[in-house]
């Protein structure tokens, strides 16, 4: 399935190439359009920021990167916050409070989140998750902090990964905290809903897609098989907080590296801001690779403002 807000941005493009192109050669550019239609416009890395980045990396020999949404987008997935093709501009979100509080509201998200479900668990790994993979192999990468709930870093070959937010591949019980598997409770949900079936709109970042109350009103949500209460996404919705064990293995690590490499991420959430004051109280290096102003921008010691995977692939170790 093709992403048609990737194919109207670069319709004047691609009508121009498919008077010259075969369809082989059609075909492979709307698949480029959708894979960074949601990466903001930026320019391509400067010389001199690629080499001050290769000398910190060459510098650090237990580096843990800490990634947000900028980089999935170069994966196809949307991410929320990004200036001209984020999705806070133009839709609403869950928090845990409606979620736990109205059954409407968990209705509405598992109804949009089935028929997202298919494309956002079946997108593959960016250079950039291929890279950091591959600096994990090396020995130059001893964890991986994630602010995505997509597990792509896993589907990269990525062994240490902390999900700081969860992820979407688990659901869980919010009463007996029974979990079982995104895809199992597809399955529930397909057996419950066979005749539900609507074309998706615009994804989030989460699996979401937009659907009107009129499309969801009779879709049903399985209960937990143990104990028949509430089913949740294992994921740190806005509302929640991010599990202290989890935060302390967080600590842990970053106590453990001796640089640290942001790639991908605003840092205006406190869950993984807090961790660039950390390592600013440890006198820990900060790089970051994100297109954009971010909250940390003051802490670091550099900053390449560009596609991460435009820059990674001039980075040798």
């Amino acid at each position: 399935m093709f992403n048609m807000r990737a194919i109207n941005i670069f319709r004047n493009q691609f009508t121009s190439r498919c008077q010259h192109a075969n369809c082989s050669e059609m075909f492979k550019h709307i698949r480029w359009c959708s894979q960074f239609a949601f990466v903001p416009k930026h320019r391509p890395p400067e010389d001199w920021a690629i080499q001050h980045l290769q000398e910190f990396i060459d510098s650090h020999k237990r580096l843990l990167v800490l990634t947000g949404a900028g980089i999935s987008t170069e994966s196809g997935i949307p991410d929320y916050r990004s200036e001209g093709v984020g999705l806070y501009s133009t839709s609403s979100y869950i928090n845990r409070k409606d979620f736990v509080s109205s059954s409407r509201a968990r209705q509405r998200y598992w109804a949009r989140n089935y028929i997202g479900w298919p494309r956002f668990s079946s997108f593959n790994p960016s250079f950039t998750h291929k890279t950091i993979a591959e600096w994990e192999r090396r020995g130059k990468v001893h964890c991986v902090v994630t602010q995505n709930v997509d597990r792509i870093h896993h589907k990269a070959g990525n062994h240490k990964v902390i999900e700081l937010h969860g992820t979407a591949f688990k659901v869980h019980c919010l009463s007996c905290k029974n979990m079982v598997t995104r895809h199992s409770f597809q399955r529930r949900l397909i057996d419950l809903n066979p005749h539900f079936a609507i074309n998706p709109g615009e994804m989030r970042p989460d699996g979401d897609v937009d659907l009107t109350q009129d499309q969801v009103e009779n879709f049903v949500i399985p209960s937990c098989e143990s104990c028949g209460g509430v089913m949740k996404p294992y994921i740190v919705f806005f509302g929640d907080n991010v599990p202290k064990t989890r935060v302390e293995e967080v600590r842990e690590n970053v106590n453990n590296s001796d640089g640290i490499l942001v790639l991908g991420s605003s840092l205006y959430v406190y869950s993984g801001y807090r961790f660039i004051l950390q390592a600013v109280e440890n006198d820990i290096p900060i790089a970051m690779i994100n297109i954009g102003e971010t909250r940390a921008d003051k802490h670091l010691t550099l900053k390449v403002e560009a596609r991460c995977g435009e820059v990674l692939k001039n980075i040798l170790i």
